[in-house]
This record gives C-alpha cells, sequence and structure tokens, in this order.
C-alpha cells in the first residue's frame, strides 16, 4: 500500500508544494513545529533513509539544500535545521526547519496551527524563491 507520501506525490492527497523534480518533492508539514516546516520526499518510495543507495541519497540532500536555500530567503530565521527521524511515516524524508533556537526543533512541543491561507502563502513565498 503506498504511504501518505506517496499519495502527496501521486495528487491523491493536496499538499502545499515547494518544489518538485524528476525524483524529489517538497512540500509544507501540514502539522509544523515552526513556520515553514518543510519535508523533502523521495518520489521513489523507501521505508529507511539509510536504505537509499548512496547516489539517491546524495541527489536527495543536494535538492533539500536548494529548499532551505528558498527558505533562508522566505523566512526570517538563524539557520535551517535539518532533522532525519523515520518512524512516523514508512517513507524516507528530511524535515527542514527554519531555528531562530534549539528548541525550534522540538518535535514535542505543540504543532502550530496554521490558516489554509497561511500555508498558501509561506508555500508561495519559499517557491518563488527555489532555484
Amino acid at each position: 500500500m503506498a504511504s501518505i507520501f506517496t499519495k502527496i506525490i501521486n495528487g491523491e492527497i493536496p499538499s502545499y508544494k515547494i518544489a518538485e523534480d524528476e525524483n524529489h518533492y517538497a512540500f509544507l508539514d501540514i502539522n509544523p513545529v515552526a513556520k515553514a516546516h518543510t519535508l523533502v520526499v523521495p518520489k521513489k518510495e523507501v521505508d529507511y533513509i539509510f536504505d537509499i543507495n548512496d547516489a539517491a541519497l546524495g541527489a536527495l540532500v543536494i535538492f533539500a539544500k536548494r529548499v532551505a536555500k528558498a527558505m533562508e530567503k522566505s523566512v526570517e530565521c538563524k539557520r535551517i535545521g535539518i532533522a532525519v527521524i523515520g518512524l512516523e511515516v514508512p517513507h524516507a524524508h528530511i524535515h527542514l526547519i527554519p531555528l531562530n533556537s534549539e528548541s525550534d526543533i522540538d518535535f514535542k512541543k505543540a504543532k502550530l496551527q496554521l490558516s489554509p491561507e497561511e500555508f498558501k502563502q509561506i508555500a508561495e513565498n519559499i517557491s518563488k524563491n527555489f532555484e
């Protein structure tokens, strides 16, 4: 059965898309720990990030870097943090999170509640800065 991320990539579930290429897809996390919290996934469904072959893993990280650079131009923050947890969805993914302090990447804290309009505006702002 396809993961929720595969369904998002295939357009079966809507998302706030940031960027896409032939092998990768980036979109806003709908349960963000910080404004503009973004997920970067390979289009090929692989459960565990370290099961991705070296070339594909390198390409995923390079794509995530491009997304992070677009985020830096779009969101006020000191850095973009990166996290790979991999327990909640059986599809490898990278979390990119704008940081102003270490607590901004705390997954145990309450999730932000954003309106659809806020999500749409954030996605548009980051997307226009994606190169």
